[in-house]
């Protein structure tokens, strides 16, 4: 398997990525909001490295992935199928993710998804758990906190991509 992005793409990006993924899976989980400085500062992260990290023209064109994700994502939102705060992260998360490599984001996207929602399920019923966080919204509500599974996905693709990568 060999990943479009760069290897040395995703190297330059993960360093700075990790951190932002678990932050916004740690927050939806707590308090099921994706803070707006998260996404800030996912879209921060590529407008500085991008350009050190990518060629410049796929790291211009790069951009319209962000706008298309933000209009499928506010369609999505407005019809009560996704979060806003996920909507904008996985607007911001898009420009990372190379054109040829959508497809295999997709595979992550569902790996990534179900492993969060067996994990947050599984703790959320063991007790010792449950007591040691025990303000997280996320224990008492129906809905899953997707910013842990966008978090994890962008790390995975990222990581994959530093192996992988072309």
């Amino acid at each position: 398997m060999t990943l479009d992005i760069p290897a040395s793409a995703a190297l330059w990006f993960l360093p700075f990525v990790i951190p932002i993924g678990l932050w916004v899976g740690w927050n939806d989980m707590a308090r099921m909001k994706i803070p707006n400085r998260a996404v800030m500062a996912l879209f921060f992260v590529y407008l500085a490295i991008g350009p050190i990290a990518l060629p410049l023209e796929s790291y211009a064109w790069q951009w319209l992935h962000l706008v298309i994700v933000l209009l499928v994502g506010f369609i999505l939102n407005m019809a009560g199928l996704m979060g806003a705060g996920d909507a904008k992260f996985a607007a911001a998360m898009a420009p990372f993710v190379a054109l040829g490599d959508v497809a295999v984001f997709c595979y992550i996207y569902v790996a990534c998804s179900l492993a969060a929602l067996v994990v947050h399920r599984v703790m959320r019923a063991i007790p010792a758990i449950r007591s040691a966080a025990p303000d997280w919204e996320s224990w008492e509500r129906k809905d899953f906190p997707m910013g842990l599974a966008l978090g994890w996905m962008l790390i995975a693709y990222l990581g994959l991509g530093a192996v992988y990568g072309a």
